[in-house]
Formats: C-alpha cells, structure tokens, sequence
C-alpha cells in the first residue's frame, strides 16, 4: 500500500475515512443525515469498530468513520489496520484519512500509516481470487496530520513496516520455497541497500567449529543446514552489545519421533524465531539505529530418512557438553545451543536474547495472547516488560531454577535434550540456559503460539503475524539508542 501525506483532501475519486468517539462526534457535524446513519448502524465510537455512510452531497461518496474510543490512549495504529480491514477489497482504490480534528502528535499520525499497511499485507500463491477476494486498495492519504508525520513514517516506521513483511513473508512460505539456503537468499534480497552485512556458515565449516548438536538435526534432509549472520553496526566502536539469535527449523517433521500427519502443515513456521530476527534486523538497518547488533539463525529441516538422528543417540554440541537425544521433536533447542556458543564467542556480546517456536507446552500455559519468556537477569527482564507493553508484542516472565535445571540431567551425557512431561517450556530453557557464558545477560523467548494466527486480530489478518520484530526493535531503540 501506497502511503502519503498531504495538507488538503485530493480533488480526486477516494473514500472519505473520519475518525470518531460516537456518532454525535464533532468531526462529523455539517455532514447531512449521517449521525442518523450511524447510530442505526449501532456505532458508539469504540475503538476499531466502523460504520458506513455515503454522501449525497458530495457526489455519492463513501465514508467510513472508525471508532478511536475514549479514555483508552490513543491507538491510531488500529485506526490505520481497520481502514485497511474495511477498505481493503471494497472496491475502492484510495482512501483519505482526515485527521484534521483530532488533537495528536506526529508519531500517532505516523502509527496509523503503520496500521494500514501491516493489516493491508498479503502473501499467497492463488493465481485465480473472485472478485470480492481481490484487494483494490492501493493508497492510503492522511489529511490534517502534525508536521513532522511524513518524516516520522519514513524514518521510523516505513523500516518497520518492512521489518515485519519480512518475516511474515518468511513465516508463510511453504517449505518447498523456503528452505536453509533459499531463506538466505529470501534475507539477502530484503536486505539490499540497506547496509545489512549478510554472511553465511555452510555444514562443513559448522562440522570444522564442532558443531554437532546443530548438524545432529540437518542430517536426514537433503536440505543443507546454513548458519546466517546479519550484522548491523550503526552505533560507535566495534563492540557488540546484542546478540540475537533465531530458531530456524523450516520445516519440522519431528524426526524420527515424528509428529502426527494432521496438522503438520503447520510447521512451515516453525522457523518463526528466525523469521523474527531476520525481520528486526531489516527494520533495524532500514531506519540506520544507532546501535551494533548481530542477528544468527540456526537454519535446518528436520526430517527422517535413514540417515537421521535417532533418539538415544549422544551428540557433541560446539560448546564441548554431550547431549543425550531423547526426542528428536526437540531439535530446536539443539539448533539454538550451537548457534548460541558460536555467537558468543565470536562477537562477546553483553546480552543475547534468543526467539524460537520452542515448545508445546507454552501454547498450553499462555495460549495465543502473549510469549513467555525467561531471563538470567532480573534487569533485562523489566527492560523486556517495558518494551513489550510499548511495542504491543505482549511477554509474560516465567521461571527458571535449579530443581527444574536437574530435570534434563542425563546418566550418560552432559544433559538430556528433554526433561519430563511437566513444565516443559521451562526444562527447554535450563537446557538453552547451559550454554550461556558466565557475565552475559541472555534471556530466551517461545513464542510457539505467537508465530501465527487462525484468526484475525485488530492490526493482523489471519496468518503469519510477524511477532518478535516489535519487540526487539523497540528494545533496542530504549535500551541501545537511548
């Protein structure tokens, strides 16, 4: 969707977008019949909710008024998604939004261009669409915004906007298209131009660095495992004070503990914490943050062909631990561990937080509302809270301990890569928790039941939501930038 700003409505063929906190609304007094109108379509102004009207006066025009509530915080960027809802496949072609009476700053007018064009996002394979499914909506216009609205979108938001595309384009993609070495190239392509430094580690140079926790996963598919490294280095000096680092199993069979067939169509996105970093690290480029940040994903397809891993084998992860595989369905945290020792030792980095659809069990404990995460450091976990509410992309601190710890101790390795049934998203933890170096701040994030939507939400449609590239922006603007 085509985003701009302007100072008056065009002289051009468009819908009319007000909005309002009721139909009585002043922003809508002078226009003949529509309060009427409204209020029969039972529209009080609660945020996101729209009615309908069309102007007699003005040629037969639509308007769409949307609903920004009251007392709740402005929230402009739901106004933006539910123009994008409603508009989106009505026919129209351009939409103006008229914020002239409302009272805001720049930065909310600039949210409401980000909604429209996240909720406006698509990504299919359908070559035939009826009509009705076709989106006509091509620009959006925003009228009466604060000076400074257009710079704002540009600079800050529009690299958003990009960030996520990103990854949701990543996260939709079946696993014939996106693969270890294709999800590189999908990287590099989004990157071009922004200064994003791409570089990659191939499975013989991940065998060479020991790498076998990693490797033990990759080795029943054809597909060869690929270790990508984004750099951005926008603040000053050489030292790297983040790390991120992404889950990137691209398609999860389970192995030879292989899953059930239903559902298993679903595990295109178990490569969501991948598709996070990657997206955040566009985002973080795109609008040049002044931060140094590196960005690794682990990538490998875990399937189960006769050269697979089986469970009960022992693999040796870059670190030096053992590992004994008790589950090859919980590769992830293999994948995570080597990428996470790698990182370390390459960079020394002061934090590292870690994305991954990791477990099961915190779908079961959170649903789909929000992540949990766990933390080493009570400091990095407030910090954590604080982005979350400012971004939107909700986390919830969960436990960590040493009796939860002695549950993946395993008779003949270092650990086991599962503990029991119970508390599950935790025992994954402690076992990522075992690879991370004495005075570095590391806090991991499952984000299993956030990677996708069966259903749509305010600012998403159904689908890929492209959770996790908020959250680590926002982290880094507070946290680095500041």
């Amino acid at each position: 969707m085509k985003i701009q700003f302007a100072t008056a409505r065009p002289d051009a063929d468009y819908a009319l977008v007000l909005p309002a906190t009721g139909s009585g609304d002043a922003a809508l007094a002078g226009l003949v019949g529509v309060s009427d109108t409204l209020a029969r379509q039972r529209f009080e102004g609660k945020r996101g909710k729209a009615a309908t009207a069309w102007l007699a006066d003005d040629g037969g025009r639509r308007l769409l008024v949307v609903g920004v509530g009251e007392g709740e915080g402005l929230d402009l960027e739901v106004l933006g998604a539910t123009i994008a809802a409603q508009l989106g496949t009505s026919g129209e072609t351009h939409a103006v939004l008229d914020l002239s009476a409302m009272d805001i700053e720049a930065d909310a007018a600039a949210r409401a261009a980000l909604g429209a064009v996240v909720r406006a996002w698509q990504h299919d394979h359908r070559t035939k669409k009826k009509d009705e499914e076709r989106v006509t909506l091509e620009t959006l216009t925003i009228v009466g915004a604060p000076k400074g609205a257009a710079a704002r979108w540009e600079e800050r938001y529009a690299p958003l906007s990009r960030g996520i595309a990103l990854t949701r384009e990543l996260v939709t993609e079946p696993a014939n298209i996106i693969y270890p070495e294709s999800f590189v190239e999908r990287v590099r392509a989004h990157a071009e131009g922004t200064g994003l430094v791409i570089e990659t580690l191939d499975e013989r140079e991940m065998a060479e660095l020991g790498m076998g926790a990693l490797l033990g996963v990759a080795q029943g598919s054809v597909r060869k495992p690929r270790l990508l490294v984004m750099k951005w280095m926008g603040g000053e000096g050489d030292d790297v004070p983040l790390l991120l680092v992404g889950k990137g199993v691209t398609f999860d069979t389970g192995g030879i503990s292989i899953k059930p067939a239903q559902g298993m169509e679903s595990m295109k996105w178990d490569m969501g914490g991948a598709g996070a970093v990657s997206g955040a690290m566009l985002a973080l480029a795109g609008r040049k943050a002044k931060a140094n940040v590196v960005g690794i994903c682990g990538l490998v397809e875990n399937m189960p062909d006769g050269n697979a891993q089986r469970p009960g084998d022992v693999v040796t992860s870059m670190s030096g631990q053992t590992i004994e595989v008790i589950n090859t369905d919980a590769e992830g945290r293999l994948v995570l561990c080597d990428a996470l020792t790698w990182g370390q030792r390459e960079f020394r980095p002061k934090t590292v937080l870690d994305l991954a659809t990791l477990t099961g069990a915190m779908v079961i404990s959170l649903g789909h509302e929000q992540a949990g995460f766990f933390t080493n450091s009570d400091d990095l976990a407030e910090d954590l809270i604080d982005a979350s509410k400012a971004s939107g992309d909700k986390l919830w601190r969960q436990p960590l301990g040493e009796a939860y710890d002695r549950l993946i101790d395993s008779p003949i390795a270092d650990m086991k890569n599962v503990g029991p049934r119970e508390a599950g998203s935790i025992t994954a933890a402690q076992f990522l928790q075992r690879y991370i170096e004495d005075g570095v701040d590391w806090a991991h994030l499952d984000i299993a039941g956030m990677a996708w939507s069966d259903k749509a939400r305010p600012t998403i449609d159904k689908g890929a939501t492209g959770f996790g590239v908020r959250v680590l922006d926002m982290y880094v603007m507070r946290e680095l930038e500041d």
